[in-house]
């Protein structure tokens, strides 16, 4: 298994908005749900600054996302463009498995 960590600073006034989409139950979810190789995601908010997220998407194996990004790449690109107006900014912090 892996996780796939992500880093959001969210707009202010879009935050409920933010936590809606990227929660386990959210659009990413919903989406990445489609494929079996995909166990669901955490949404973490940092304690100091409110506007500060980490998602955490865990996947059999990178090979498994990668694969299921490529295959929807139109649908995951739609929905990424959509949700960008949500952050000031975002990073991919890494792709992690447990030792």
């Amino acid at each position: 298994m892996v996780q796939i960590i992500w880093e959001f600073s969210v707009h202010p006034g879009r935050i409920q908005e933010f936590e809606t989409t990227y929660g386990n139950n959210g659009d990413w979810a919903a989406f990445f749900r489609r494929s079996p190789h995909f166990h669901g995601t955490s949404l973490l908010r940092h304690t100091d600054h409110s506007n500060r997220f980490l998602t955490i998407d865990l996947w059999d194996d990178r090979a498994s996302f990668d694969a299921f990004k490529h295959q929807n790449e139109t649908e995951y690109t739609s929905l990424d463009l959509r949700c960008e107006e949500l952050t000031g900014e975002e990073e991919c912090i890494g792709t992690f498995e447990s030792v």
